[in-house]
């Protein structure tokens, strides 16, 4: 709520809207004490009301009648513009990266996304708390966009659904989606997207479908993705991901279809899948697993309907499967299996068996004779031998237009065993057995194949000539009427012959889309590869009698729609997963768009309040323009005044006030090349002080100023910071629109330069050892030494920097919070509550999911760090996560081939137990994580093991006398209950300071 008020009071004065990443705490300034006082509150569901009922204080007090003022502005415009302005930022960024050739999002340009219906939007149909509706669906089904996705899709925080599928887009799929907490759907199958999967993806607690098939997405599955425990369907088939899958994605206990067919796989065929309590579908067909064996634990799927293994390079026997009792469809062909057939029978739901081009040696099992359901038996291309049972196709009773394909082709069979009459609805193939040479009586099942088992259908209606002008088409009911036309495909069905399940697929999709039979019309169907199958459906208007509407009206158009774009159509295990390629609106239904719920609001009542509100605020305006002029001509008599006044105020003992011509001329008036880097905050610059002190000054950019409360605050606070592994506050500058802090200069750099590839002179092992125990010094005296403790945040190798001896000293509390102190009753909470901010790569995984914020995210972080000293990449690095990298390594004994290969020597014993402190920093658990002071102590005792010479050089980089410090934390009593706050940077809000001990 107050979140939410920040920005329209920002918008009302016409100051920047420029997006933030996450919220932002509420400054604890005058500007909020006034905006929550009794005589200026918001009221969200009358805003009209709220501003007739503030009582503006006396004349004299002029910033809170400006404030009042554009507060009440706001609300009276904020009617004309109903959706999150955030939002609407962000889908005009997402329009401009899109080529739309077809002009499909023209009116993205006009008006307000939810009540000026935009094309493929659909909003909340109320305003929430915050007062403005939001977006809860964008659906861009095969609109011939091209283009790139932007990280702005991030800003969609309240989307459920992201349709992107079947266009032509380029480029990597933005890790910020994986921001967007509500996210059920995310569809981006069908496109041209590049790069490796996000590992951010992982983190979506509610995501049910992730569809990203049909692309050209490389790299492994992150591990991550274990974490979906939403998910119900993964598709991720035809695509070039590479590696092993992740034995731990076996916790996915609702994942009921996992499709990863068409890929680049490797390694060995999971075990843990196994271990999938809901598992319908498993489709892994043309990898390759590199000669290994099919687990024997998959005949503990209990649930299984489908297992395709097809083309994967799989040797060794076939599991005995029987003891699956919904197994219908099983394909192992194209391997390297071999040993004989199972004798133990599979399951009677069975339509398809194919093993063919394997090596299988053996008889055919009597079995084969009792399936009822069975429509293909492929044992072609192996060795089998003896007699072929005429029980298969004697004991099938074929109904209508039900078939049998039998495929022995090229085995050693020596003969049929009983009658040779086959029924006319089976096909038996046996060219190139031995039962075939000089074989008469076999002729007419010996010759090649010439029948194709996949079948395909195109369907007409037959009605007497009459008048029914295009669109308009019979249907079964020979009633003229316009239909819907949906391109349909069922992505892994469980049969090889849809005729006889036509009828059922009809039944089952009328009754998910709430409408009769009849009004349902299968018009083609075709086998694709895959096998898939596509199909064109007609949808029409019900028929009563010739009276019956021959279209369908919009709310219903709308409705079927959704169903369709929403999945909300209950599926079958027979016809396992469908997806939705198009859906087709003939001229009748041109003008039907998808459009939100109503918000509530009457066009006639919204037009009124805004010509009112227009009106209105032109009022204001007048007003607030003459009063403000008033005040800038007093205001700019006394303006150096003002400045001496300033500047005299926030003197702080032991640091300096610089102006800003002292700024200026320190770094020749900020030109480029004093610039030594740039972040969200602003601009870093050397410069050189009169006295000869070379300085590092940090320039806040437009839109990262805070209140000059804060910022007296963040320097108050740095000002109490002394730890030699701290970097140090000189000075600041608050002049002329400027804020500036001054820092002591750090020439060599960040730890991450000297970790880079670039890096001219790579760090010896101990050099790098020695910085991750200055690092951790300076952590544990935030953490353990200052009252209340600090949590920095942000923890990464760029806010490590190197002195002249390579000390490492900690910086960058832009993003820190103050810690939990006990209440009044004495009670300690463990975390702080806080929206998630940080770097990704070094975010603690538990924080990313709870916004629970402990002193073991820093360790986290710190971890990762330590990672990076030993291999020297950073933390994701081509899409792979450095922490499953070395862990991988770690469990398979080949934890050296990690380190980086610059490090020329170094003492093994050492970097062994470096690598296993840094994974346990990494741990998943919290819990698990030792504490800061802990990390000192294990540091310090691997320094100890340190060669002499080694030692030599790592004390230098670590203390001037060559000294290592003790780290034990001083203790720590009679601390002050307060309410925890951003610590720095533009999150500063806390009116208090922490007590400090100086080092």
């Amino acid at each position: 709520m107050i979140g939410s008020m920040e920005q329209k009071e920002l918008r009302c004065a016409s100051f920047s809207s420029e997006y933030q990443s996450d919220v932002i705490d509420p400054p604890n300034t005058d500007w909020h004490n006034f905006l929550h006082s009794s005589d200026c509150t918001s009221r969200e569901t009358n805003p009209a009301s709220s501003c007739a009922s503030i009582s503006l204080p006396a004349w004299g007090s002029k910033s809170e009648v400006i404030l009042c003022l554009y507060f009440c502005c706001y609300f009276l415009l904020a009617v004309g513009l109903i959706t999150d302005p955030t939002e609407v930022d962000a889908l005009r960024i997402i329009k401009g990266s899109l080529i739309d050739i077809n002009g499909n999002l023209s009116n993205w340009n006009r008006g307000d996304p939810c009540t000026s219906n935009w094309t493929g939007i659909i909003c909340s149909n109320t305003t929430l708390v915050d007062g403005y509706l939001h977006i809860l669906q964008l659906h861009l089904l095969n609109m011939n966009l091209s283009g790139t996705l932007v990280p702005e899709i991030g800003r969609l925080s309240y989307l459920e659904v992201l349709d992107f599928m079947w266009n032509n887009i380029t480029g990597s799929i933005p890790k910020e989606i994986g921001f967007i907490n509500p996210l059920k759907l995310l569809l981006l199958n069908g496109n041209q997207l590049t790069g490796e999967l996000p590992e951010e993806l992982g983190y979506l607690p509610f995501l049910i479908r992730l569809q990203i098939d049909q692309n050209h997405i490389t790299g492994p599955i992150p591990l991550s993705f274990s974490k979906l425990n939403s998910s119900v369907h993964i598709h991720m088939n035809n695509n070039s991901l590479s590696g092993q899958i992740p034995p731990q994605l076996s916790s996915l206990g609702s994942l009921r279809h996992f499709l990863l067919d068409n890929n680049n796989f490797t390694g060995y065929l999971p075990s843990e899948l196994s271990e999938m309590p809901s598992l319908k579908i498993l489709q892994l067909d043309n990898n390759n697993f590199s000669g290994n064996t099919i687990p024997n634990s998959y005949a503990k799927m209990s649930k299984l309907t489908k297992l395709s293994l097809r083309n994967c390079n799989l040797q060794g026997p076939i599991p005995d499967l029987s003891t699956i009792p919904l197994l219908g469809y099983l394909d192992l062909s194209f391997n390297q299996l071999n040993e004989s057939i199972p004798t133990n029978k599979l399951s009677d739901n069975i339509t398809t068996i194919d093993l063919s081009n394997n090596k299988l040696t053996g008889t055919i099992p009597s079995y084969f004779s009792g399936f009822p359901r069975l429509q293909k038996l492929s044992i072609a291309n192996n060795a089998l031998s003896g007699n072929v049972p005429s029980t298969i196709w004697q004991d099938r009773i074929l109904n209508g237009s039900e078939m049998l394909h039998l495929d022995m082709q090229n085995n050693q069979l020596t003969s049929i065993l009983g009658s040779t009459n086959l029924p006319p609805n089976v096909t038996l193939w046996l060219e190139g057995n031995p039962m075939c040479s000089n074989n008469d009586t076999l002729a007419q099942f010996c010759g090649p194949q010439n029948v194709t088992t996949s079948i395909n259908g195109n369907l007409s209606v037959s009605c007497l000539s009459q008048a029914c002008p295009p669109p308009y088409e019979y249907t079964v009911d020979c009633f003229c009427a316009a239909p819907l036309i949906v391109n349909f495909r069922l992505k892994s069905p469980g049969f090889s012959d849809f005729r006889i399940y036509m009828n059922a697929f009809q039944r089952l999709l009328s009754t998910g889309l709430k409408v009769q039979i009849n009004q349902l019309y299968i018009q083609s169907f075709a086998w694709e590869e895959g096998p898939r199958l596509g199909m064109n459906l007609k949808v029409f208007p019900i028929y009563v009698d010739n009276s019956s509407s021959h279209d369908f009206n919009r709310s219903e158009v709308l409705r079927i729609r959704g169903l369709f774009l929403d999945f909300d159509i209950p599926s079958n295990d027979l016809f396992g997963p469908f997806e939705l390629l198009d859906f087709i609106l003939l001229d009748p239904y041109r003008d039907v768009i998808i459009t939100s719920p109503s918000s509530g609001i009457s066009k006639g009542a919204l037009a009124g309040i805004v010509l009112g509100a227009v009106a209105f605020a032109a009022t204001l305006s007048a007003i607030v323009t003459i009063f403000i002029l008033r005040i800038r001509l007093r205001d700019n008599r006394a303006l150096s005044k003002r400045q001496k006044a300033s500047r005299i105020s926030m003197k702080i003992e032991g640091i300096i006030s610089f102006d800003y011509e002292e700024m200026a001329v320190a770094t020749s008036n900020f030109s480029d090349s004093a610039q030594i880097g740039q972040g969200g905050y602003g601009k870093v610059y050397k410069g050189l002080l009169p006295n000869g002190t070379v300085v590092a000054i940090k320039r806040a950019q437009e839109g990262s100023l805070q209140g000059k409360r804060e910022f007296l605050t963040e320097i108050e606070l740095l000002s109490r910071l002394h730890h030699r592994n701290l970097v140090s506050l000189i000075g600041y500058c608050d002049e002329e629109g400027e804020q500036m802090l001054v820092y002591e200069y750090m020439p060599n750099g960040t730890l991450r330069d000297h970790l880079s590839a670039y890096s001219e002179k790579p760090l010896s092992f101990s050099m790098r050892l020695k910085i991750a125990l200055g690092s951790a010094k300076g952590l544990l005296y935030l953490h353990s030494e200052v009252d209340p403790p600090i949590f920095h945040r942000d923890v990464k190798a760029s806010n490590i920097l190197l002195d002249s001896k390579f000390t490492a000293k900690v910086a960058d509390f832009g993003l820190s919070r103050l810690a939990p102190v006990p209440d009044i009753q004495g009670n300690l909470p463990g975390h702080v509550s806080t929206v998630v901010k940080g770097t990704p790569g070094y975010l603690d995984p538990e924080y990313f999911l709870t916004h629970k914020l402990t002193d073991k995210s820093d360790v986290y972080s710190l971890g990762v760090v330590f990672l990076e000293l030993v291999t020297g990449r950073p933390p994701i690095f081509h899409g792979e996560n450095i922490v499953r990298q070395v862990k991988i390594a770690y469990q398979s004994e080949g934890i050296f081939s990690v380190v980086d290969k610059r490090i020329k020597s170094y003492p093994s014993k050492c970097v062994e137990k470096f690598l296993t402190l840094a994974l346990k920093c990494c741990k998943d658990a919290p819990d698990e994580r030792p504490r800061m002071a802990k990390v000192v102590r294990e540091l310090e005792n691997i320094c100890s093991m340190l060669p002499g010479t080694d030692a030599v050089e790592a004390d230098y980089a670590t203390s001037d006398s060559g000294k290592i410090f003790n780290s034990q934390p001083s203790s720590s009593t009679n601390r002050t209950p307060f309410i925890s706050a951003d610590v720095s940077g533009s999150d500063l809000v806390s009116g208090k300071i922490p007590i400090i001990r100086p080092r």
